[in-house]
């Protein structure tokens, strides 16, 4: 009988154990997406210089509970600011990877764009235009490299957190070094970073 029973037990143990490993990634996904939505608000509304409480910052583990097999839904800010800079800098070093997250958060709120990260990168979907291709381009948006989305949530979380330096001179468009942007006239060049070549409005206008 206590043969049967120490397995049994062990058993038990581990279930309880695996249910409380997933109820805390539930409490610290639900923890980052409550701050990361006050973030995205505060920095629609006063841009870069609206800066967190240390109670509204979103800690690493909290981040990396978010989407954790990269195959969720893309309908909150850490989600959507962390899929883009992977899809858009996938194989880069990780300052392309920041110069992406930089000008996704130049856009939040600026005349000419939406007031939330995912409204953001969605733009233009509705005409088939998309502002970010990967987002319309037909394929899967899932995650197939676990590590360089880790570094991607890590940038999103310090975006949204206005830990991250602006790399791109206060870019709002982008586009890659071996494409020929005919758009690219209008606008002031602002850096090269990684494979991209960043740009922003001569008067600060958006067109």
């Amino acid at each position: 009988m206590r043969q049967i029973l120490i397995p049994i037990c062990l058993a038990i143990i581990l279930l309880v154990g695996q249910q409380a490993l997933a109820a805390d990634q539930m409490e610290k996904t639900k923890a980052a997406e409550d701050k990361a939505e006050v973030l995205e608000q505060k920095a629609a509304a006063g841009g870069s210089k609206a800066h967190p409480a240390p109670s509204e910052v979103i800690t690493k583990a909290e981040a990396q509970a978010v989407d954790a097999a990269g195959q969720e839904p893309l309908d909150e800010a850490i989600t959507c600011l962390a899929r883009t800079i992977y899809w858009e800098a996938k194989g880069e070093e990780a300052a392309s990877m920041e110069a992406i997250a930089n000008v996704v958060m130049n856009r939040l709120g600026q005349k000419g764009f939406p007031d939330t990260i995912c409204a953001v990168v969605k733009q233009g979907s509705e005409q088939g235009a998309c502002q970010f291709s990967w987002w319309c381009d037909g394929r899967s948006d899932d995650v197939v490299n676990d590590k360089t989305y880790e570094i991607a949530k890590e940038i999103a979380r310090q975006a949204l957190n206005r830990q991250l330096a602006d790399r791109t001179g206060g870019a709002l468009y982008f586009h890659l070094r071996n494409v020929t942007a005919g758009w690219s006239a209008e606008y002031i060049k602002t850096v090269e970073v990684g494979n991209h070549i960043f740009y922003k409005p001569p008067d600060g206008a958006v067109k």
